[in-house]
């Protein structure tokens, strides 16, 4: 790229962005962000690309799960652990029951930054800018709170740090073992439909991991780690842009604040700045697409984020809502087929079902969810197509924020447990109950192949 630079973004338009009153403290931290080292590596991130090419061609499956937005007020050891945990649980489900390998991807460490629908929100009579997120400003409808403080970059960068640190460690350390794969479960899901399924599948794991033993295979050191990458979406770019680092060994610039960035919705405008920035970086990126992008607006997106065509490095995340996916997916398999194009393609089968319950809360049902992945993996059967992976808001804590699945989640007893910041997320036996249905699907495709 040789119109390209890591400030070339400043040229262009810049939507979804806060104005921060001081420049010189936006400067500063922007500065501070700059002599840190990178949250990843250059060679992880072309590890990743690797996989995700493998979930392109059929060959592998990629689970992204994890907060919609993550929070200070939140932040703990256990929180994280939780849906560490919950994530591994659905890996084994999908491994063991899909017969494929899955990359896990954690919306961690880095997804603190929310584009919104309006620059302001009114609450009785009173007009405030929008909650960005906690790397912009705070959630508390006050005036103070709602400044955009440059300082919360900083704070990110080193929350981001400690979240990863203990990422690795779980990856690493022996927690996330095969051979403990029977004691993740959770208290809350025990007794439950999805915690017998579990813990059925848990037993053959063992079975299979002591045949393996058995048969001279070195289980301890084969199966007592796992892979686990980060992502995010690449909102405030102030932030993204202090990341980019060039790679010693390639000599490519990376985007060092994740494994994997992704663009949303709205801000994947051909001649804006996340654009600018993603053509640039060398990690494997992401794109969220609608029913709103026409046909030669896809393929030249795909051809300005991946000019070379190379596989694994453009995935392709669809959000659409139940119903509506079944009607448009085909359309952009065929555009993106008939122009050749190499892209993984992935179902967020969350952004597109929101809706406001009846106790006026913003809540999505699991029914939806669930038809709109069905559809999904329906859509590219017919169309002799690959299903490459899901894209879940989810935690593993036991939120009452998504109604419905098993657990039996009611509008009535949303209040029980709501507490995110910004969407509704998939409580962790709504998510464990999504991976075995996911599973089926995988066994039925490779069973027919």
């Amino acid at each position: 790229h040789e119109d390209w630079s890591t400030s070339s973004w400043r040229e262009k338009q810049q939507l979804q962005q806060p104005t921060y009153l001081d420049e010189d403290a936006l400067q500063a931290a922007t500065d501070e962000l700059r002599r840190m080292p990178p949250l990843v590596f250059a060679g992880e991130a072309r590890t990743l690309t690797e996989e995700v090419a493998r979930a392109g061609r059929g060959e592998g499956f990629l689970l992204f799960g994890g907060d919609c937005a993550e929070s200070f007020l939140e932040f703990s050891a256990d929180n994280i652990r939780d849906t560490f945990r919950v994530m591994c649980q659905m890996g084994v489900v999908l491994n063991y029951g899909g017969g494929l390998p899955t990359t896990k991807i954690g919306r961690m460490a880095g997804q603190f930054a929310k584009p919104r629908s309006a620059d302001t929100e009114t609450i009785d009579g009173v007009e405030l800018p929008s909650y960005r997120g906690d790397i912009i400003n705070g959630p508390e409808f006050t005036e103070e709170a709602r400044i955009p403080d440059p300082q919360r970059l900083v704070k990110c960068y080193y929350q981001s740090a400690a979240t990863l640190n203990l990422l690795r460690a779980f990856a690493n350390g022996g927690y996330a073992a095969l051979g403990r794969t029977g004691s993740w479960e959770m208290d809350f899901v025990k007794g439950t439909s999805q915690g017998q399924m579990y813990t059925d599948l848990a037993s053959r794991v063992d079975q299979a991991l002591e045949f393996m033993a058995a048969c001279g295979v070195d289980v301890e050191n084969t199966a007592s780690s796992t892979s686990f990458w980060t992502a995010h979406e690449a909102c405030l770019l102030e932030y993204e842009g202090a990341f980019i680092r060039k790679d010693s060994t390639s000599g490519l610039p990376y985007g060092t604040s994740a494994h994997l960035l992704w663009v949303g919705e709205r801000t994947r405008q051909l001649d804006g700045a996340h654009m600018e920035i993603m053509r640039g970086i060398a990690n494997p990126i992401g794109v969220k697409v609608s029913n709103k992008i026409e046909d030669q607006e896809l393929v030249d997106l795909c051809n300005c984020l991946n000019p070379e065509n190379r596989e694994g490095r453009l995935t392709l995340i669809t959000r659409m809502g139940a119903g509506l996916l079944k009607k448009e997916l085909p359309r952009l398999i065929n555009v993106v087929r008939d122009a050749g194009l190499n892209v993984t393609w992935v179902a967020d089968p969350m952004h597109g079902n929101t809706e406001t319950s009846s106790s006026g809360y913003k809540t999505r049902r699991f029914d939806n969810i669930r038809q709109e992945l069905e559809e999904f993996f329906e859509v590219h059967e017919a169309e002799v197509s690959v299903p490459g992976g899901i894209h879940l808001e989810m935690t593993g804590r036991n939120v009452t924020e998504c109604t419905g699945g098993g657990v039996g989640v009611t509008d009535e007893n949303l209040n029980e447990n709501y507490v995110t910041h910004c969407d509704p997320r998939l409580n962790n036996q709504q998510a464990l109950e999504l991976a075995f249905v996911v599973a089926g699907y995988l066994r039925k495709r490779r069973n027919a192949a």
